[in-house]
């Protein structure tokens, strides 16, 4: 029995977030999303779990894709809800450093909260309620503020260049081509002094064109001048067509949270230990301030701890476009998810080492008290410890890679328009315009360089 126990615990806590939910994600990423979101729905527990962020962030993407977009943002509202309610709970904190991290309740990266917003406010677009979608653009500037706030004095994943553009392009849907020539110009500043260095993206030529028209637009002749010049477009002049076509792919998959491992070893001093691993160059003190912990770790000389890290997967496709009628609209990227989630983790790392160090000293001091008293049931603890070493590997992993746009120019009444992918594999959609609307259309492909399936957005 007590074997039978620890074998299921091993099995368990060796696997990833990825691997305890694979039947899922392999739906997903064959593109069979009714099955996908029936395996998902089939575990409701889920939903009241220390993961519930996940589960209501793949609900809502699901059923987005799906076109039911009043039960998407249903699941969305609660995921945003839970990022506003959520508090700290300090007996699970303490309960991580003698498990894992996963007793702790999954908040959610900065970015998958920036991205359930930008979802939420795509589905009311969709539905032509662009005054609801302002109200998302609103909450959108409230956690940027937030982050920037936050990272105020650091430079890391603080303002998001795509998020700004997004807001532009709602505004000026609206016809309020003055907040839009705001954000429009926000994502500029953003594009050119945070995304070309930590990401390698360079402002999108569809929004340099956004920026000038909007500027144009709302009367800002000077502005409108200054940002020509900028943008080295001289000749340019803003049309303002009949209609328009806004043209968002999802290209790719998200990264997926693994783990991996290293080992410490111990250095003692007076009143406090170093763990360090020479090979990869770092080091971490350890304060020991009793007497009786100082001699249990005394005996402790090496062990290993677990972190997390990022898979990429990598896109199956790189570039696509849009024709109608012998023009071309190239989709630009606007936003790399992928790069994102592994920045992030990149500027907190030292802080995943020093969790991870503490947690892991604090299970061996437990597991050496113990040992003085009875050593059989220390060396058991000192097995449950082994096995339930575990990096956090929980994420959003139905994001997608990267996100493209265009903007389309339409006639009133039916437009043809073909998007057509690298592979020359094309799709054709027919949009039927009222004069001076904006349409919103969007297109996932699923596929990765190792999973090569294709789906037809909305």
């Amino acid at each position: 029995m007590r074997i039978s126990f620890l074998f299921l615990l091993c099995c368990t806590s060796c696997a990833t977030y990825y691997q305890q939910n694979y039947n899922f994600n392999s739906e997903f990423e064959k593109g069979d999303l009714k099955k996908a979101l029936q395996t998902l729905q089939s575990s409701e527990k889920q939903g009241a779990s220390k993961s519930r962020f996940i589960y209501y962030v793949n609900n809502g993407l699901l059923l987005s894709i799906l076109g039911k977009y009043e039960e998407s943002n249903s699941y969305f509202e609660k995921a945003f809800l839970f990022g506003e309610d959520y508090r700290i709970n300090y007996l699970d904190e303490a309960a991580s450093f003698f498990t894992n991290p996963h007793a702790v309740t999954y908040k959610g990266e900065d970015h998958e909260h920036l991205m359930l917003l930008y979802f939420k406010a795509l589905n009311f677009l969709k539905m032509n309620r662009p005054e609801d979608a302002l109200v998302e653009c609103r909450r959108l500037n409230i956690r940027l503020n937030q982050l920037s706030d936050r990272y105020s004095s650091e430079k890391k994943y603080q303002r998001d260049a795509f998020v700004h553009t997004l807001m532009g392009i709602i505004y000026q849907s609206t016809k309020d081509f003055n907040n839009a020539f705001i954000a429009y110009r926000n994502a500029v500043e953003i594009y050119e002094n945070d995304y070309a260095t930590m990401f390698g993206l360079t402002v999108p030529e569809q929004l340099k064109k956004d920026l000038l028209n909007t500027a144009w637009w709302t009367g800002f002749k000077d502005e409108f001048e200054r940002f020509k010049t900028k943008f080295n477009m001289p000749d340019y002049e803003p049309v303002q067509p009949e209609a328009e076509l806004v043209f968002f792919w999802h290209n790719g998959l998200a990264p997926v949270k693994s783990e991996w491992s290293i080992n410490f070893v111990i250095t003692h001093h007076d009143d406090f230990v170093v763990f360090s691993n020479d090979d990869m160059g770092v080091s971490f003190p350890f304060q020991v301030e009793k007497k009786k912990d100082r001699s249990d770790v005394a005996s402790l000389e090496v062990f290993r701890v677990a972190f997390p890290k990022y898979v990429e997967r990598p896109s199956y496709f790189h570039n696509a476009k849009l024709e109608m009628d012998s023009m071309s609209f190239p989709l630009e990227q606007t936003e790399n998810i992928s790069k994102i989630a592994f920045y992030s983790l990149q500027q907190r790392m030292m802080q995943e080492f020093g969790k991870g160090l503490l947690r892991a000293a604090m299970k061996k001091v437990t597991e050496h008290s113990v040992r003085k008293e009875d050593e059989t049931i220390g060396a058991l603890i000192g097995l449950v410890n082994a096995m339930t070493e575990k990096a956090d590997t929980r994420n959003w992993q139905t994001l997608p890679h990267a996100i493209y746009y265009s903007r389309v120019p339409l006639k009133e009444g039916e437009n043809n328009v073909k998007f057509v992918l690298d592979d020359k594999t094309d799709y054709s959609f027919t949009y039927k315009a009222s004069r001076n609307q904006t349409l919103f259309h969007t297109f996932s492909s699923l596929e990765t360089s190792s999973v090569p399936y294709r789906l037809v957005g909305n």
